[in-house]
C-alpha cells in the first residue's frame, strides 16, 4: 500500500482545505502583521499611500477578493514589469519584487 498522497489535481476541494488551511492561515496572519508594522511606523501612513510596493500589495489583495479566476497568474502579472525592452543598466543590485512604475489602475487587467 502506497503512503504517497495523490496529486493535488486528484484532491477534492475539501481535501485541499483540510491539508493546506493552516499553512495559508499563517501566511495571511504574516501579511496582516506586515501591514500593521508599516501602519505603526512614524512614516507609515505616507509610505502606505505612496510606495509602489505597498500599492502593489494592496492591489494584489484586491485581486484575491474579486472572485475572478486565475488569481495567482493575475497577482504575478500585477507584480511584474510588463515592458519587453531591455534596459542598459540595472538601477540596483537586487530585485524589488514589484514593478516600480506601478500605479493603481495600470497593473490590473
Amino acid at each position: 500500500m502506497s503512503t504517497t498522497p495523490p496529486p493535488a489535481s486528484q484532491l477534492t476541494a475539501e481535501d485541499i482545505v483540510a491539508r493546506y488551511f493552516l499553512e495559508h492561515r499563517a501566511k495571511l496572519i504574516d501579511i496582516a502583521a506586515f501591514l500593521d508594522r508599516v501602519d505603526r511606523a512614524d512614516d507609515g501612513e505616507a509610505v502606505a499611500a505612496g510606495d509602489f510596493r505597498m500599492q502593489s500589495i494592496r492591489a494584489g489583495i484586491a485581486l484575491l477578493l474579486d472572485g475572478e479566476p486565475e488569481r495567482a497568474k493575475r497577482v504575478l502579472d500585477l507584480l511584474s514589469d510588463p515592458s519587453d525592452t531591455p534596459i542598459d543598466k540595472a538601477p540596483m543590485k537586487g530585485a524589488t519584487g514589484a514593478w516600480e512604475s506601478f500605479s493603481p489602475g495600470n497593473g490590473t487587467s
